[in-house]
This record gives C-alpha cells, sequence and structure tokens, in this order.
C-alpha cells in the first residue's frame, strides 16, 4: 500500500539529523517507527480490554488478591525464595 506522508520541515530534518551516518534511510526510520508506535497503540488497547474483564470478573465472582500478599509474593520471588500462589478472597460488595 503506497501512502505519502507530508511531514513538517523541521520533522524532516530531524529524522534527517538522525539517520545521518547510520545504515538506515529516513523511511526505514520512519517505517519502523510507525511499525513501534502501532504495536505500542495495540498493545495498550489490549491492556485496557483485559483491565475492564478483570473488573466485570471481579464484579461478578467478588474475588481478588490482597494487595499485600502479592507484594509480598513477588518480593520473595525476586529474593529466590520458593512460595505459595496467594489465594483470593471474597471482597465485600
Amino acid at each position: 500500500m503506497a501512502v505519502s506522508i507530508k511531514l513538517p520541515d523541521d520533522l524532516k530534518r530531524r529524522v534527517a539529523r538522525v539517520v545521518r551516518g547510520t545504515d538506515q534511510s529516513a523511511h526505514a526510520f520512519m517505517v519502523e517507527a510507525i511499525r513501534q508506535e502501532t504495536d505500542r497503540a495495540e498493545r495498550r488497547r489490549r491492556f485496557y480490554a483485559d483491565a475492564l474483564a478483570a473488573r466485570a470478573e471481579f464484579k461478578r465472582t467478588g474475588l481478588g488478591y490482597s494487595l499485600s500478599d502479592v507484594k509480598a509474593h513477588y518480593r520473595a520471588r525476586v529474593q529466590g525464595r520458593r512460595t505459595r500462589k496467594p489465594k483470593p478472597r471474597t471482597w465485600p460488595r
């Protein structure tokens, strides 16, 4: 798909300055920047959708984890200690 993008002159100069002395063309640089931003936007959308689904599940079941239990679990894991996964508890509605 061919796309034409009109860039402001100052941005064109900045891109040219960034790629100068590299093996990358300005076009390749811009394609990669668009790919990275697209990936980031897709991840952000998935994260938001997952958060909404988790919230709906919590509202439906009332089950969740205590933040202090989760922190203690991960702190132990980071320190290389074996630990049991925290158990969910029922929260007041």
